[in-house]
């Protein structure tokens, strides 16, 4: 079930800049009211023209269809410079739903070894029940992803390639167009995890993705007042197939979620640099401190793939992971003693947040070969001002 009410063609203008495509895309003033905000449509159902005939606009159920869902749709597709959009009750919602969409009989995917422990739980622990095998394999070797489908059997089933770039906790960059092009070598449909990234940093269908997802908790609400998550496609009929499983299984975001959205997508440019520019700062003051014994992030030049992400993205991202000298117990210490940076999961919003991923979001690959090291920090550096972030660092760090 694709989206039927297409945005206006002159907002839909890709020469445009991101940042006016951001604030305008699809939004028009209400035709009645002049209201430039669009509307909350706070409503289960519409009333029909008759039995068999809708009316004009075509809503007649809101987990169906729902003006406000619509625009979200279109404006998340919009940014990603794709052709379909679909919003979902939560990030591992949308991720369920590319799995129920393509592996729905069974089948394999082939997913980055550092992913975020949720997509490992969904389909270890869920989609494994249903047929469905997963081999973990480091995505930035390219020879290993090539053995991984190789040694799959002809009687495998359909194939996933499932991506995170940049990955979450280590921070690592994958070469997103080599690794589509021997995904569909393969047959694989290659879905990109680009909650870190954004739309504003990087855009994988361009690179050769298949589906783009995202966690809209993150940056693309940017104000940690909601859960949401996002597909976005090109194909038209893998894109009516996702559109059947929204529709079917229900697992739809809300109006009001799906208006705050929006409205974070408006300011996603400015806090995207923002985000940058603070964490660009916060790297280099904690490759320096003596109580840090490694810094992922791309940014620095001494990262593994520094170059890469360089060509890939527009500027490097808000997140960084560390890792302390004095080993997991310099590591919760930190992440309990900072004051402007919250103690809290989640990452994307405009307050800065800091965890241990091994005690908290990697929790459940704990003791398993997907383990987090239990001396990493993760941070999600917002929009303060950088003296404040570096000097809150600056005192928690000396305290360990």
């Amino acid at each position: 079930m694709v989206d039927s009410h297409p945005q206006p063609a002159h907002e839909a203008d890709a020469s445009r800049g991101f940042g006016t495509r951001a604030v305008h895309l699809g939004i028009e003033p209400d035709p009645i009211t002049g209201a430039i905000s669009p509307a909350i449509v706070q409503t289960s159902t519409y009333v029909q023209d008759g039995t068999q005939s809708p009316k004009a606009a075509g809503f007649e159920y809101s987990r169906s269809a729902n003006p406000t869902r619509s625009l979200l749709q279109r404006h998340i597709a919009g940014l990603e410079e794709g052709a379909h959009g679909f919003s979902f009750a939560s990030g591992l919602a949308a991720s369920d739903a590319i799995l129920r969409t393509v592996l729905a009989g069974g089948g394999y995917v082939v997913v980055g070894n550092d992913a975020y422990g949720g997509t490992f739980r969904l389909i270890g622990q869920v989609w494994s029940r249903f047929g469905v095998a997963m081999t973990a394999v480091d995505l930035r070797d390219l020879a290993a992803v090539r053995e991984a489908f190789s040694s799959l059997s002809g009687e495998a089933g359909e194939v996933l390639l499932w991506v995170e770039s940049p990955s979450n906790p280590l921070l690592q960059v994958v070469d997103l167009a080599a690794l589509a092009a021997v995904g569909h070598e393969y047959g694989a449909t290659v879905v990109v995890d680009n909650t870190f990234a954004s739309p504003y940093l990087q855009q994988p269908l361009r690179l050769g993705a298949d589906v783009v997802l995202h966690s809209a908790s993150k940056y693309l609400s940017g104000h940690s007042d909601l859960v949401g998550g996002a597909l976005v496609v090109n194909d038209d009929d893998l894109a009516e197939r996702i559109g059947f499983i929204q529709n079917a299984v229900g697992a739809v975001s809300g109006p009001m979620d799906c208006w705050l959205t929006i409205r974070g997508l408006k300011t996603l440019a400015l806090r995207m640099d923002r985000h940058c520019d603070n964490a660009e700062k916060v790297a280099e003051f904690l490759s320096r401190h003596e109580a840090v014994a490694a810094v992922h992030y791309p940014g620095l030049a001494g990262h593994p793939q520094h170059e890469l992400a360089a060509r890939q993205m527009r500027r490097f991202g808000g997140m960084i992971s560390l890792q302390l000298v004095g080993g997991a117990t310099a590591a919760r210490k930190l992440a309990e003693s900072t004051r402007i940076f919250l103690l809290a999961e989640s990452l994307g919003g405009v307050e800065s947040l800091i965890e241990h991923p091994d005690d908290m979001t990697h929790l459940a690959v704990r003791g398993t070969p997907r383990a987090v090291s239990d001396d990493l920090v993760r941070l999600s550096v917002g929009i303060e001002d950088i003296e404040d972030l570096i000097a809150d660092l600056d005192q928690a760090l000396a305290g360990l």
